[in-house]
């Protein structure tokens, strides 16, 4: 081969890669993680994705784990822009918290995927503007960590095990109104004396709202932080 054609060959292939970028790679992964989870994220489905070679890829990204984290911190990233602004600290703590949960509720690989990447970019994205606005209310230097992580943990834990109970639905062809209904009448059937807090919420466990169930939990820690035991 002459000397000419391995150099036009290997600009050939430089500009192959310099056009298939780290943003499309990603934002392609983000619609196969959407469409099949992290089981149907492989670099064979993306490269047939985006018509192009695996060793294109990996000029940009090293492997699942990379690529997996760098999704979900898109989602993040956008989330955020979306989401950060409050008209005091209090308003923006639980606009973060709802922006994570509908994030999660809507791509459910995003909590695994915040799961495997504790001290990364997209776990210091919702962690920050929650800390900052931790300290905004006062709290106490030494007691700061423990209500930001009172706080995350909540979310992402709550976030996550709603996107859960969503999955299973869909996978199983299940309606929300009729499930509920069906443990209502379960619930209703129980002994009053064994059972009484059971037995007075099944109204409420029929019709009651999961966003709002979230959003009352968020309410309750922050007015936690006003305790007197605080100061």
């Amino acid at each position: 081969m002459s000397r000419w054609v391995m150099v036009k060959k290997a600009r050939s292939s430089q500009r192959r890669e310099e056009a298939l970028s780290r943003e499309s790679i990603i934002d392609a992964s983000i619609e196969l993680l959407d469409i099949s989870g992290e089981g149907g994220l492989t670099f064979r489905a993306l490269s047939e994705r985006l018509a192009t070679g695996p060793g294109a890829i990996y000029w940009h990204i090293a492997n699942k784990s990379d690529l997996m984290t760098a999704a979900c911190d898109a989602i993040v990233a956008r989330m955020m822009e979306a989401n950060v602004a409050g008209a005091t600290p209090k308003a923006t703590i639980r606009a973060v918290a709802l922006g994570v949960f509908e994030t999660i509720d809507a791509h459910p690989w995003v909590g695994s995927a915040l799961t495997r990447a504790p001290g990364q970019l997209p776990m210091v994205r919702i962690f920050e503007p929650i800390g900052q606005q931790v300290r905004a209310l006062g709290v106490r230097d030494k007691e700061q960590w423990a209500v930001v992580s009172a706080l995350l943990n909540y979310i992402l834990g709550v976030a996550g095990r709603n996107a859960a109970n969503g999955q299973f639905a869909r996978k199983r062809g299940i309606d929300r109104s009729d499930f509920l209904e069906a443990v209502s009448t379960v619930w209703s059937q129980l002994n009053p004396d064994e059972y009484p807090f059971a037995c007075s919420i099944v109204g409420q466990l029929r019709a009651h709202d999961d966003r709002m169930d979230f959003l009352a939990g968020i309410d309750l820690i922050l007015r936690g932080i006003d305790s007197p035991r605080r100061h």
